[in-house]
């Protein structure tokens, strides 16, 4: 037994922890042994805690993935961040990411912490998609949030909307136009039609906003087949941009850069996105850690869903240390 008074010393400490971490016991238990009170009990824990006299050690094949989430929060500036394990022989940026953004919204939705979603477009989205159970959540409303292509039925915006809805069980609103306009379309005249106001006016009422992002390259659907032809991709690099969020090309800053397409993009406005309460970016790829970094930036990320292949990569760039080899399939690409 320890003497009172003896309490707050190392020794007692010691002997508390020992009982409390190696045998198991309770703190109750631990206090009853040693003919104190709880309190001091707890007191000793955390003191030992303070000193460096416990340290806890979890073996476990996740805990590499858990600090690799933490670094990406810390780094990237971000609330949350969910990195899902890819596969790395036969790598695909779509797939594990898409996994888990359909088990985030399926468990937001389950805890009816959302009313009205926004979308954007793309494989990843379409891979979620495939991924979600089917659920009935009649009054929740998917809304996309920009226009579309005639190409890339799929998983462009107005399938990636309506297929969200379908396996959600949710209503949804289509932006029916195009996601560039065509040259010498005044862009205030054609968003003045009541039918787009309505529309417009849920980006502001959006509970969360599904976000992916690109390069620019051929990897990027919008960049190969969806630029205005007088707009090659040379010429939205030569302004600065390194990539896309909701068709809105971005500097390395997170900026939107000062070029004629971005007033020709129908969609809705980034700083309206910022406002947004809950934001998640689903995008991987090494080819997209710039472009992540530059979305975190400007404030268009809380919860980053990403795989472990581009989380290195994005620790290593915020860390200043040599790029780590990416998936062969990539290199190649």
């Amino acid at each position: 037994m320890v003497r009172e008074g003896q309490d707050e010393s190392e020794a007692f400490a010691a002997e508390v922890c020992w009982h409390y971490y190696v045998n198991g016991m309770t703190q109750a238990e631990v206090a009853k042994l040693l003919d104190t009170t709880r309190l001091r009990v707890n007191q000793a824990i955390q003191r030992a805690k303070s000193l460096g006299m416990v340290k806890v050690r979890i073996e476990s094949p996740f805990v590499a993935r858990i600090e690799l989430q933490d670094r990406l929060r810390q780094d990237l500036g971000i609330k949350r961040a969910i990195v899902a394990p890819a596969r790395r022989d036969v790598y695909d940026y779509h797939g594990a990411v898409g996994a888990a953004l359909a088990a985030l919204v399926a468990e937001r939705l389950r805890s009816r912490a959302w009313r009205m979603i926004g979308v954007s477009w793309g494989m990843t989205l379409e891979a979620a998609i495939q991924k979600l159970p089917q659920l009935a959540n009649p009054d929740v409303e998917i809304v996309s949030m920009l226009g579309g292509t005639m190409q890339g039925a799929s998983f462009n915006s107005f399938s990636i909307a309506s297929g969200f809805a379908a396996q959600l069980g949710a209503s949804y609103s289509l932006l029916a136009a195009p996601i560039f306009l065509s040259e010498g379309v005044d862009r205030d005249i054609f968003l003045s039609q009541e039918i787009f106001a309505d529309h417009f006016a849920k980006f502001e009422a959006l509970d969360a906003a599904i976000l992916t992002a690109s390069d620019i390259s051929p990897r990027s659907y919008l960049v190969a087949n969806g630029l205005p032809k007088e707009f090659p991709a040379a010429a939205i690099t030569g302004a600065g941009a390194i990539g896309d969020v909701l068709g809105r090309f971005l500097d390395e800053e997170g900026q939107t850069i000062a070029h004629p397409l971005d007033r020709r993009t129908i969609g809705v406005d980034l700083d309206v996105v910022e406002r947004t309460p809950e934001k998640i970016l689903a995008a991987a790829g090494p080819h997209k850690v710039d472009i992540i970094r530059a979305a975190a930036r400007r404030g268009l990320i809380d919860t980053l869903i990403t795989d472990d292949v581009t989380a290195e990569l994005l620790v290593d760039a915020a860390e200043g240390r040599q790029t780590r080899r990416p998936p062969a399939e990539q290199r190649a690409g």
